[in-house]
């Protein structure tokens, strides 16, 4: 997976649309800076960094995340949580290892996994199934 980066004076956003889950958290919690209609669709400048990281934490599925230009990254929470929506959909927060198709794990603050078995980007949910219509 790889992610874009929007680069900002004080934060950078960076978005994997792979893992976006369209939960639109970003849009509805700062319509100034992650705007669908605009290109680029995010401008980290148009609100205060604090603001955009509080944003960006609130995605679901991890497919945005951020650094401060002071090198700062979100930390995981210091419990682990594990939800299972109604749909099926798993979502975890913490300190989280993910391997993705065998592959080397990485380190995730959040995800959203695929709980139906059909997401073309398993393990995270893709909203390609039942769990994610």
């Amino acid at each position: 997976m790889s992610a874009r980066p929007y680069r900002g004076d004080a934060v950078t956003v960076t978005f994997d649309a792979a893992r976006c889950i369209h939960a639109a958290e970003c849009v509805r919690g700062l319509p100034q800076v992650f705007d669908t209609g605009r290109r680029p669709w995010i401008t980290p400048d148009a609100a205060p960094a604090d603001e955009v990281a509080e944003v960006v934490r609130r995605c679901p599925s991890g497919a945005l995340q951020y650094a401060l230009a002071d090198g700062t990254r979100e930390t995981p929470p210091t419990e682990t949580s594990v939800e299972r929506l109604t749909d099926g959909r798993i979502v975890l927060r913490g300190d989280l290892r993910v391997r993705a198709g065998g592959g080397e794990a990485t380190r995730e603050t959040r995800v959203t996994l695929c709980g139906c078995g059909r997401s073309g980007n398993e393990p995270y949910c893709d909203r390609a199934g039942a769990c994610g219509a």
